[in-house]
């Protein structure tokens, strides 16, 4: 797989750009709420407003590039976010950056992030024979969760030198520095899909809905994702308030998550060569499920647990579930399933981070991780006695 040029041009690109957004991340609501003195009601609408776009054009994004190059589309959405990006810190210096300026971005680079991902991920089974599947998404994966715990960091670093709005600079060079090793990708030659009864805006769901395999596959992810996103933005809450942990222990259990998340996208390739890739789908389910309950123990060892049982289960099941997409599902439907696949599971994780709150509300958080954590397991012996228990 590494003597693969083409997989080595796709791959660089994305980790310059998960770096990038990894900053943005940090600094987006930072510029916000220190540069325009963003209300807690405005920075709810920028939040929704990053996943609105899969939520609303989810759909119709597979069909747009199923007709298209991928590479193409891949080359337009790295400049698009480019240019989006780069006017933050531009409107920012000549004193004209607004709360409409951020809602506009949010928008556009969510749509193209969406276009993007869609395009990647339906170009990696192109460019990567079968039996190297497993070990380029375990290497896509593991990538990405390196971008995503050292970028904060970098963010800081930068934020604290440059300040937000110009700390965003840096975003969006690493777009031009993606879009610019999506162009030296040679993409195999391909007619793109025109025509045909799948060809719909419901074809990805007739696929996902219609297959033995797929089907179990998406019900569970997508009710997992809902259920995890219920816990997710508890736990930093839970862990201060209480078990009264300091910051540092808060930032040390992030830290274990973050760790056991990358050492698990590398064994992923050989753990689902020795389960199978159903049963270790299943199992790394289970581990991230258990994790709730871990936490709600309430006890300084369990919580630390909690952390390292979520961030290696997330790889354990992540890289066998899009394998199994991406080995099921014929190359010229695979942009409508990719997309449907994100518009499902990231709309459950949007409806579970909202239910969250009202849910601690109402029953505390202890009992909330139980039932959320009661739920998840649920989903996963739904999938434990599905057919993809049998599927290698």
């Amino acid at each position: 797989m590494w003597r693969n040029r083409e997989f080595l041009k796709l791959w660089s690109g994305q980790a310059i750009s998960w770096t990038g957004s990894a900053i943005t991340t940090v600094a987006m609501p930072l510029v916000a709420v220190v540069a325009l003195h963003a209300s807690p009601v405005e920075m709810g609408v920028l939040a929704a407003l990053n996943v609105l776009p899969h939520l609303v054009f989810g759909l119709p994004a597979g069909l747009w590039v199923s007709r298209l190059s991928l590479r193409r589309v891949l080359i337009v959405a790295d400049l698009g976010r480019a240019v989006l990006l780069g006017a933050v810190p531009v409107l920012a210096g000549v004193g004209h950056l607004q709360m409409l300026h951020l809602y506009l971005v949010a928008v556009g680079a969510g749509t193209l992030t969406l276009l993007s991902d869609t395009a990647s991920q339906s170009l990696l089974p192109v460019l990567v024979p079968r039996e190297d599947l497993m070990s380029a998404n375990s290497a896509t994966l593991f990538t990405q969760t390196v971008a995503g715990t050292t970028g904060p960091s970098l963010a800081g670093a930068l934020i604290a030198a440059v300040s937000a709005p110009f700390a965003i600079t840096f975003d969006a060079l690493s777009y031009a520095g993606s879009a610019l090793a999506s162009l030296l990708l040679k993409e195999p030659p391909h007619l793109p899909v025109t025509r045909g009864p799948a060809l719909t805006l419901t074809g990805g769901l007739r696929v996902l809905f219609g297959d033995p395999l797929l089907k179990p596959l998406v019900i569970s992810a997508t009710a997992a994702a809902a259920f995890g996103a219920l816990q997710a933005p508890l736990v930093v809450l839970y862990l201060v308030r209480e078990l009264h942990w300091s910051p540092l222990l808060v930032g040390a259990a992030i830290t274990v998550s973050g760790a056991a998340s990358a050492l698990g996208a590398l064994a992923a390739p050989a753990y689902g060569r020795l389960l199978g890739l159903g049963r270790a789908y299943i199992t790394g389910q289970l581990l991230a499920s258990l994790s709730g309950l871990a936490l709600a123990a309430a006890l300084t060892p369990l919580a630390f647990l909690s952390q390292l049982l979520t961030g290696l289960g997330m790889p354990l099941y992540g890289v066998p579930q899009r394998t199994l997409r991406q080995s099921l599902v014929p190359p010229a439907l695979l942009p409508q399933t990719t997309a449907t696949w994100r518009t499902l599971v990231i709309g459950g994780q949007t409806l579970g981070a909202l239910a969250s709150g009202a849910l601690a509300t109402t029953l505390g958080l202890r009992m909330t991780f139980l039932l959320t954590t009661a739920a998840m397991l649920t989903t996963t012996l739904y999938s434990a006695r599905s057919p993809l228990r049998h599927k290698r």
